[in-house]
């Protein structure tokens, strides 16, 4: 393996490297796909991965051209229960030396993501960090929407109560008219139909919605129209992951 793919190459004395690694967002594709060669590499040869799911981050591994035996990589949760006072334990064996990935369950670990806790943290004990290339649901979808990607802002997941949602969707709707700002959120699969019902009975009929279903996989659908043509076309949207954008 050469330099440029190595962990730890350039590392500060004493300390490992931390490894922001995205991973695939759909499946049946061949992983090289979605990882750059030198990604692939990188995490290839690690032996230590903090992961939201360790049985994710496990099938994951299984598909890379491992440098050491499955069994032997240490895989630990980072997830939405982890409290803030393990951070630093998680962080221990890379401030020690060792080099690590984090990665979420799907797409860029850290973006809408708990692992931003630990990038945190390695920041400020002066561990290096590194994102790695990789796919992102959020900027594939900017890219395929058409609206502005001069100015956007990712509001994540609006609440799920009707009135709070259909007050969080006002706020953003004036935010994005008074800006020219693109907005970008997400939601749970299932509640696909109820976040798109509520955008087009909130939004106006000129303002641009794109909805972008299932990124990269089999099912991959991309549209934008004006809220009025999503009006009358009143799809049923699949539950599978989708990225929704509008600009008022």
């Amino acid at each position: 393996m050469s330099d440029a793919a190595t962990p730890g190459t350039d590392r500060m004395p004493g300390l490992g490297r931390l490894y922001c690694v995205p991973t695939p967002i759909a499946s049946g594709r061949p992983l090289e796909e979605d990882l750059g060669p030198r990604s692939i590499a990188i995490v290839a040869a690690l032996d230590y991965v903090v992961a939201e799911s360790a049985r994710t981050a496990r099938a994951f591994l299984k598909r890379l051209p491992l440098t050491r035996p499955l069994q032997s990589i240490e895989v630990v949760e980072l997830n939405e229960h982890t409290p803030d006072s393990a951070i630093g334990e998680l962080l221990a064996p890379i401030s020690a030396g060792r080099d690590a990935a984090i990665v979420s369950e799907a797409g860029c670990p850290g973006v809408a993501d708990p692992g931003a806790k630990l990038v945190l943290a390695a920041h400020a004990a002066g561990v290096p960090v590194e994102p790695l290339v990789g796919p992102s649901a959020l900027l594939l979808a900017l890219m395929g929407s058409g609206l502005n990607g001069q100015c956007f802002a990712f509001a994540g997941y609006v609440p799920t109560d009707p009135p709070g949602r259909l007050r969080r969707l006002r706020e953003l709707a004036q935010r994005s008219r008074l800006n020219r700002e693109t907005i970008l959120m997400i939601e749970t699969p299932y509640r696909n139909q109820a976040l798109f019902e509520a955008l087009v009975a909130t939004l106006q009929p000129q303002d641009l919605l794109c909805v972008a279903a299932d990124l990269t996989g089999a099912s991959q659908s991309l549209a934008t129209d004006r809220v009025s043509g999503w009006r009358q076309r009143r799809p049923t949207l699949p539950r599978l992951p989708t990225v929704f954008l509008f600009l008022a």
